[in-house]
């Protein structure tokens, strides 16, 4: 998919999946884009798709080969601030447990999700979950 879809950054369910930050089965691949991307003509895998600018887009992007294939794919904790930014689309219940498991993580680093949170306009909503986790 990396090489048929240019500038795609994959994000939401699957990368909470790829960090272990989920139960959840991914059923589409979520891909981020930036706003001056064509819709992407491709018929499989399904894929729900997002346009972004600026930071939202460009912030928290890692690179990893999968099977071969190098992809873009969002930092643990750009994943759980969408996440809480797209509640509405995922479920609030997704976005929690995420957290939780990002949170019982060794090395999770509370300043880089905050400054994750405000890229993605969801510190605050975030807020009183992360003080009931401290």
């Amino acid at each position: 998919m990396a090489l048929k879809i240019r500038r795609a950054v994959i994000f939401l369910i699957s990368p909470l999946d790829f960090h272990d930050l989920t139960t959840q089965i991914p059923h589409a691949v979520h891909v981020a884009l930036p706003n001056s991307a064509e819709r992407p003509r491709l018929a499989y895998p399904p894929l729900r798709l997002f346009w972004f600018s600026g930071e939202a887009y460009a912030s928290g992007i890692e690179v990893h080969q999968l099977g071969g294939i190098v992809v873009q794919i969002y930092s643990p904790e750009k994943t759980v601030a969408d996440c809480f930014k797209f509640r509405n689309k995922i479920g609030l219940e997704v976005a929690i447990e995420a957290l939780r498991r990002w949170h019982a993580r060794p090395h999770c680093d509370p300043l880089r999700l905050q400054h994750f949170s405000r890229i993605c306009r969801a510190e605050k909503l975030m807020r009183p979950y992360l003080e009931a986790l401290s």
